[in-house]
């Protein structure tokens, strides 16, 4: 029974409808003439022009150019105008179809391949020959598209590659009119066997080609890893090698962005969970530009399934597979194959290489997916070295400020103490000259003061973690630093105590939002020239934020210790001899972080002028 579907578009080769009558299998139509109204060559010269093109066949390295030479050798021995070579994939389905006979314009116009159906996706399921002396005349014939150029006698055989169907041979309109006899498929069924012998020996040429080029390849990346070559570096190389290997023309890695650490180094080699995102960190090929900084879930993506599983992941059309997410923003137009393998270490996976190709090409095969892996187990590698390189580093920078913080401690701070105490026992041998005793008093003042900022630097040194997190003192220090941009100088900034090691970083956040708008106020308000910031922490953490502006009003001070009520609950300023006050939400906000630490916030004016703010919290164990 015929089909009744609709021509399937741009099928090259799919049979016409039936008409209302179908001459018998191997006889002429009613307009043909007879064989004998066309000259035929003789058998041994067919058996010579066989010979031929077996030999030709045999010849042929290049896989494109065996498989084109089939279908010509095919198209000249059987006498046809028109012929082609269908390779045959997963699901029964037309890969690639080759055609000859028709013009580039021609079948521009007609437009897509076929994908498989009527007399095509007979041969597909019934690998056996067909020889028809009317398409019309089959049961599953199917229209042609626009623009198709008339065919009728068809005959088609399967080629095989290693007792495997690798696709078929398919030729219409025999010249002259004829049809197409047991010799012409005798003739085309040695060459299918012949084909088949070619098409393997291109292919194991092809793959060895390939292999030898890999192993180029991952020379270079590894003479790259070795000489201490930039990760970022590593990781292009390493995209665009396995573009080029593979045949793909566009690759990105994507690493996951849910955890901390570098854009290209995730902290822990865990695969992604399903919260996570994965984000295209080097991108090559077409869109690459685009592509980069792109991101995907990791929970529904073909990138994040070969991560979590391990395995390699590959889809024939990324359109219509349920499992692939494209990257979006139009980068994967006319997208189609594509694989994804693990970046896969001992302990995990640490992302994943993507490849694609454009729709019209075949998916990726079971030996290409092998060659990407290889790449990909380089990338992991890369990843993993420089992991391990930052941590050597980190380990080496710390040892480093161990050693200086000893050293500061045992010699500099003890030749100061000694220095001191030598200044302090002079100024009872001066004591008859006034001046020149304060003169030594402020010099031992003065040592002293060193050694308190030698004592923080040996703090900052011996606290630092290495985590990338900034420690209270490196934040109550920009703090400072942010506001010499406003003030046109830099406050003074005093630590001392191991503020990073006892202060609990909720607490810190407290902190440095009180020091700063302390600051902020006096720059504001003040009119002040300078500014001095002490944070010490032993049983308490205690800010001390003092500065020699025009000072505060009487109403805003409090005795020191005492929580403060310093809002009238309006926010507004008041005036003080034409001082406008600091008073409003700063100093509301400073106080209600102290109530909630459990501490207590004192504002004083001293003797000298200016303002002193004192933000004082418990420490508890």
């Amino acid at each position: 029974m015929a089909e009744t579907a609709p021509p399937e578009p741009g099928s090259h080769f799919e049979v016409p409808a039936p008409g209302p009558s179908s001459p018998a299998l191997g006889s002429p139509g009613p307009s043909c003439p007879g064989p004998a109204a066309w000259p035929q060559p003789s058998r041994p010269d067919r058996m010579r022009s066989l010979l031929d093109a077996v030999m030709s066949l045999g010849r042929g390295l290049e896989l494109p150019e065996v498989l084109r030479g089939i279908v010509e050798a095919a198209v000249t021995l059987t006498d046809a105008e028109y012929g082609a070579l269908g390779i045959v994939g997963e699901g029964q389905k037309l890969l690639e179809f080759l055609p000859v006979g028709l013009s580039d314009q021609l079948a521009a116009r007609i437009g897509q391949s076929p994908c498989g159906r009527g007399i095509l996706g007979e041969l597909i399921h019934h690998p056996q020959p067909l020889r028809l002396t009317d398409l019309s005349s089959h049961p599953r014939s199917f229209g042609f598209p626009p623009h198709h150029p008339p065919m009728r006698t068809f005959l088609g055989v399967p080629v095989r590659v290693r007792d495997e169907v690798f696709g078929n041979l398919y030729l219409t309109e025999k010249r002259g009119g004829v049809s197409f006899d047991a010799d012409d498929e005798a003739v085309l069924t040695t060459l299918s066997i012949a084909a088949g012998v070619a098409i393997d020996n291109a292919r194991m040429y092809e793959e060895s080609r390939r292999r030898e080029r890999r192993l180029e390849a991952l020379g270079e990346i590894t003479r790259s890893l070795l000489s201490g070559t930039d990760t970022d570096e590593v990781l292009h190389l390493i995209a665009e090698r396995a573009m080029e290997v593979a045949g793909a023309d566009r690759a990105a890695i994507l690493l996951p962005t849910a955890r901390p650490g570098s854009a290209l180094l995730p902290e822990a080699p865990a695969a992604p969970g399903d919260e996570e995102l994965l984000t295209v960190a080097v991108a090559h090929g077409r869109d690459s530009d685009r592509v980069t900084g792109l991101s995907v879930p990791a929970s529904g993506s073909l990138a994040g399934l070969a991560a979590r599983t391990g395995t390699p992941v590959h889809c024939a059309d990324v359109r219509t597979d349920p499992r692939a997410h494209p990257f979006g923003d139009g980068t994967e137009d006319g997208l189609g194959p594509i694989v994804a393998v693990p970046l896969q270490i001992d302990t995990g996976a640490l992302g994943a290489l993507r490849l694609g190709r454009p729709a019209d090409r075949p998916p990726f095969d079971d030996t290409e997916v092998e060659l990407v892996s290889g790449f990909a187990d380089q990338a992991a590698i890369a990843l993993e070295l420089a992991r391990r390189r930052a941590e050597s580093e980190e380990l080496a920078v710390m040892h480093d400020r161990d050693r200086i913080a000893r050293d500061l401690h045992d010699l500099a701070i003890q030749r100061l103490f000694a220095t001191g105490m030598t200044l302090q026992s002079t100024t009872r041998a001066i004591a008859d000259r006034p001046k020149a005793a304060e003169r030594v008093s402020r010099a031992v003042d003065d040592l002293d003061t060193t050694i308190r900022i030698i004592r923080s630097t040996i703090f900052d040194l011996r606290t630092a973690d290495g985590s990338g997190r900034s420690g209270l003192r490196h934040r109550i220090a920009e703090t400072a630093r942010t506001a010499a941009h406003v003030l046109g100088f830099r406050p003074t900034v005093r630590i001392d105590g191991p503020v990073d090691t006892t202060v609990p970083d909720e607490l810190a956040e407290h902190v440095v939002a009180v020091a700063a708008e302390a600051v902020s106020n006096a720059s504001r308000h003040a009119r002040a020239s300078r500014i001095g910031i002490v944070l010490s922490a032993d049983d308490a953490v205690t800010l001390t934020v003092t500065d020699n502006g025009i000072g505060i009003p009487d109403s805003d001070t409090t005795t020191p210790g005492t929580p403060t009520a310093v809002d009238d609950g309006t926010g507004a300023a008041i005036n003080d001899g034409g001082h406008p006050a600091r008073r409003g939400g700063g100093l509301a906000n400073m106080r209600t972080r102290a109530e909630l630490c459990g501490g207590t916030l004192a504002i004083e004016r001293p003797a000298d002028g200016g303002t002193r703010i004192t933000w004082c919290v418990p420490l508890h164990d």
